[in-house]
Order: C-alpha cells, then sequence, then structure tokens
C-alpha cells in the first residue's frame, strides 16, 4: 500500500474541516440552478427549490446563454430568484458564476432538468446541525422521464455500498471506486467550496463539473450519505452521461476526467498535508478506471487516449488496482481478477458482454445481490 495512504490513516481527526456552519443560527441554503436550454423543463425546477418546505433558502437561476425560452421562464420569477445572464461557456463556468453570488452556509447544485423533493433542504440542514466536520451530504436520487413521470429507478442501486465519515483514505488509494452522486444529488458546505473554487473551467468545460466536486471534497471533511431520495434525476435523451449502452467515446471522456480529476485530489491533499508525493495521473490504481482504459484499448485502439497502453500491461494495473481495494472481502477482490483476465485475453465477443455486465449494473440483476454482500470485507 502507497505511502499517503497509510500516512491518511494514522492521521489524527484534528486535520479534518472543523469551521462547521454555526448551529447557534438558521442556516442559510442557496440553491444555484445552471440552465441551459433546458426550458422546457426550468420552470420544474425552479418551483421545486422555490417549494421547499425549509424557507431560510436563496434561489440562484444562471442561464449560460440560452437561445430556447429559458430567459423569459426565469423572468416571472425575477422578485422570488436571483437571475444570472451570462454568454455561454459550459457547466464549470455557470457554476462558478451561480457560487459567486451564493450567500449560503449549504450549496445544492441543481441541474435545471432534475428537481428536488419538498423536504430535502430541511433534512440537509438537519444533517449539517447534527454532525460536526461535514464536507457534503450526499443523497439517493430517483429517475423519471422527460414527462416527469417516476419510473421506480433509484440511484445509486441498493446493492452499491453508500459510505459516510472520512473518506480520505478512500479518495487517496482508489478515489473512482467508491460511490458517488451526480451534481442534484449532493449538498456542499459553503466553507469548502470556497477552498475549492473556481471549477477550473479550461479543464470541465460543457459537462464534467461534478468530477471535480465531487471526488475533491471528501478531503476536506466528512462525508454523510442520506438513504432517502432527495431529487429527481431526469432522463429524456439529452443527457450528457446517460446512455443505454457502451458508448466508447463516452468512456475514453471518462479517462480523461478521471486523469484531470487526479490531478486537483493530490494537489489538494498536498495542500492538507496529507499526502507525499506530487500529482500524477498515472498514479491512479482505482479499479473502475483500469477498466475503463481495457474497454477503450480493447474496442478502440487507435482513438484510445493513452497511446503507451498495452493489454498485458494493463492486467497487471488492474490486479495492482483490485489489491489496493481494502474495503471489499476477497471472493470480490477474485471476482475484479477475473473480469480483468477474461477482458484483457478472452475473445472480443465476451469482452463485449463482460464490459457492459460492468458498466451497466442493471443488465445483471440476479448476480447483483451476491454483489451486494461480497462488497463489504
Amino acid at each position: 500500500m502507497i505511502t499517503q495512504t497509510e500516512q491518511v490513516a494514522a492521521l489524527s481527526r484534528d486535520r479534518m474541516y472543523t469551521d462547521a456552519p454555526a448551529s447557534n443560527h438558521e442556516l442559510l441554503v442557496s440553491v444555484v440552478i445552471d440552465n441551459y436550454n433546458y426550458g422546457r423543463f426550468l420552470r420544474a425546477a425552479i418551483e421545486s427549490a422555490l417549494g421547499q418546505t425549509y424557507h431560510n433558502l436563496e434561489v440562484i437561476v444562471v442561464d449560460d446563454g440560452s437561445t430556447d425560452d429559458s430567459r423569459a421562464i426565469i423572468e416571472t420569477y425575477s422578485d422570488r430568484i436571483t437571475a444570472i445572464l451570462k454568454e455561454n461557456g459550459g457547466q464549470a463556468s455557470a457554476l462558478n458564476a451561480g457560487f459567486a453570488q451564493c450567500h449560503g452556509d449549504v450549496v445544492i447544485f441543481l441541474d435545471s432538468d432534475d428537481l428536488l423533493l419538498p423536504d430535502t433542504a430541511r433534512r440537509v440542514i438537519e444533517a449539517f446541525e447534527a454532525n460536526q466536520g461535514i464536507a457534503k451530504v450526499m443523497y439517493r436520487t430517483e429517475i423519471i422521464d422527460a414527462l416527469g413521470e417516476r419510473t421506480g429507478v433509484v440511484k445509486p442501486a441498493h446493492y452499491l455500498p453508500m459510505r459516510s465519515g472520512d473518506l480520505r483514505r478512500h479518495v487517496l488509494a482508489f478515489p473512482f471506486d467508491m460511490t458517488w452522486m451526480a451534481t442534484s444529488g449532493n449538498a456542499f458546505a459553503a466553507p469548502i467550496l470556497r477552498q475549492i473554487f473556481p471549477i477550473p473551467e479550461r479543464v470541465y468545460g460543457k459537462v464534467g463539473a461534478d468530477w471535480y466536486l465531487c471526488h475533491t471534497t471528501p478531503l476536506f471533511g466528512v462525508v454523510l450519505f442520506l438513504h432517502d431520495v432527495g431529487a429527481y434525476y431526469r432522463v429524456h435523451g439529452s443527457n450528457g452521461y446517460e446512455v443505454s449502452s457502451i458508448s466508447l467515446p463516452q468512456i475514453r471522456e471518462t479517462i480523461r476526467f478521471m486523469r484531470d480529476t487526479n490531478v486537483y485530489i493530490k494537489q489538494f491533499a498536498d495542500q492538507l498535508g496529507i499526502a507525499d508525493r506530487p500529482a500524477r495521473p498515472d498514479d491512479i490504481l482505482s479499479v473502475s478506471y483500469i477498466a475503463s482504459r481495457v474497454v477503450s484499448l480493447k474496442f478502440d485502439r487507435l482513438r484510445h487516449p493513452i497511446k503507451e497502453d498495452r493489454i498485458v500491461r494493463l492486467l497487471a494495473y488492474g490486479a495492482a488496482a483490485t489489491f489496493r481495494r481494502f474495503d471489499v472481502s476477497l471472493p470480490m477482490k477474485l471476482i475484479f481478477l477475473l473480469w480483468f483476465a477474461a477482458m484483457a485475453l478472452g475473445p472480443r465477443p465476451l469482452a463485449w458482454w463482460l464490459a457492459k455486465k460492468f458498466f451497466f449494473p442493471e443488465s445483471r440483476a440476479q448476480f447483483n445481490g451476491l454483489l451486494e454482500m461480497l462488497h463489504h470485507d
């Protein structure tokens, strides 16, 4: 196990974030809605924010250069929200503009095609007030369709571990293997965000800002995962990261996001004194990262983003990543090893089937109950 992981494990709690919002006043929640040409969904998103049962709340709507009717919709709420109308710059740019206008102790970034449940802000504030040193609170999301109809599909699936607590050791050892939520499934402590903002717009342009937000914040404090659904996540055919089959361009983009985000993880770990090596993307030994590289190389060698990769080399990396997983049982590690071996050495039809089972857990429903037990050491 690498030195930095051992170092993090030995750190005392006094290095964790302790500048938690004070509990002697009613905490203010800022809901920042980022929007680009989602006028058909925007009104519902704004109403879900304004309709919270927790009333010490401000709603900030950032329109990122929409060309549809979004700005006309925003104008109808001019006396109830703070509106920011800007030129198109992408998700990171919109979140940066919104956060710059925040006054809250806790911040929720809500995508304009998603919805908050009415009591989400209240439950989030209760969590912050009951637990010192929280960096972020995550909650489940339920999938709705383009018409807003509930599908009954909840993320994350019940068999995936939802980890709470001090996760710095996990972040540094295998940063992309833990269950994490997309933008609308999180509430962040504003003092933490002030330490990591602005989001680098050159790196996280049109999409991808949630990679930065969700993977750096656990370095600064405790993570709390609520079991109840807190938001509706809309799947409508135009979502950037909701696909129903393997997309090699998306896998290549994911590899890039992981490499770029790992640089910032190491950078902040260095600043906090919990890492002893400089940031290097090649240090990533997450099962999900190596698996993405294997699939990309196996099926599209010419477009694979890491030219020095070879299948046998990735098999060795996969084994190393597997044995870094101190959070899963030995049988689960054996399953990972068998998957890497079959992907690397098996014929392409078998590898494609295995890749689908890895990236689309719903396709292995009969196997997920066993995996739920094996996820825990």
